[in-house]
């Protein structure tokens, strides 16, 4: 079986009430998309342990693992305060790809640069992820040249930052 990073709560997600408070004892549930049929998601990348579920989100508002889906399946994730108000609903989740990968970084406080990759600039051929969620060019980022990018604003520390092609 293989399984891949979600898009949705991956690696190092942190998740808020609508107020932006931390969403201390959220609850994560993941099901096939589409339906109300429960569906695993797995704690690393070797797919052998799997989540609860619901994710039962810590005092932070973070999951206590990574979450990796299985190739090939769509997921339905609901998110709820820890006294079951729901919050959001996102259907028809796939996992990011695993293929493709050129650097995955964890970041440290502030930083703006990150150098070492190799691609051909301005051709949208490199997808930038913080925390499993897409980072948009000139918005979140610029291509300095082919080995180096840019973020507009300094991360925070130990974020994880992938680099696709």
């Amino acid at each position: 079986m293989s399984v891949n990073l979600s898009p949705v709560a991956g690696a190092g997600w942190q998740f808020f009430d609508n107020n932006g408070v931390p969403l201390a004892g959220g609850l994560l549930y993941t099901y096939l998309a589409g339906s109300s049929t429960p569906a695993a998601t797995y704690t690393t990348n070797a797919g052998s342990v799997a989540n609860s579920n619901p994710i039962v989100l810590d005092s932070a508002g973070r999951p206590p693992n990574e979450v990796w889906l299985t190739g090939g399946i769509s997921y339905k994730f609901i998110l709820q305060s820890s006294v079951a108000v729901q919050i959001w609903s996102m259907d028809n989740l796939s996992g990011l790809p695993s293929s493709g990968i050129e650097s995955s970084v964890t970041a440290t406080q502030n930083q703006t640069v990150f150098t070492g990759l190799n691609y051909t600039t301005g051709n949208n051929s490199m997808k930038v992820f913080v925390n499993g969620s897409k980072q948009i060019i000139t918005t979140n980022y610029t291509e300095t040249n082919a080995n180096t990018i840019t973020f507009v604003s300094g991360l925070n520390v130990n974020d994880i930052v992938e680099f696709l092609q």
